[in-house]
């Protein structure tokens, strides 16, 4: 299978998870990935995640419901291979007036928006979460 955005990718596992209702999702590894699913836990979209070792490596993401409904309404990948967009700290975007978060690849790391903002870093924006 040939990925050419494995981000991309990783947020349409996630998206068709939700849509029917799994209660976990297994995609290929890498770290990149496994940031993401570190910011998308720690804002508190996602239960849990972890890397399993058999063949190969993979990263297992347990998916959140609220009222039978999935936490994550929508996930957008932003910058894109073809069209990168990075943003000043000043500049970071509000999703949905704070109800949602930007995940932002900073020098710093992968973090979200608001703790970009907090450490008065920008960055790539890689995607939208609400």
């Amino acid at each position: 299978m040939s990925m050419h955005d494995p981000i991309s990718d990783m947020l349409t596992y996630i998206r068709n998870g939700q849509n029917i209702r799994k209660k976990k999702i297994i995609m290929p590894f890498s770290n990149i990935k496994n940031e993401i699913s570190r910011v998308l836990k720690d804002e508190g979209y996602i239960k849990d995640y972890k890397k399993v070792i058999s063949n190969k490596i993979y990263l297992e993401i347990i998916l959140k419901y609220y009222n039978n409904k999935p936490v994550i309404e929508n996930i957008k990948r932003i910058s894109k291979s073809s069209l990168r967009v990075y943003k000043k700290n000043k500049e970071l975007p509000k999703v949905m007036n704070c109800l949602g978060i930007a995940i932002i690849s900073t020098s710093k790391g992968i973090m979200s928006d608001s703790l970009a903002r907090k450490n008065g870093i920008g960055g790539e924006i890689i995607c939208y979460v609400y």
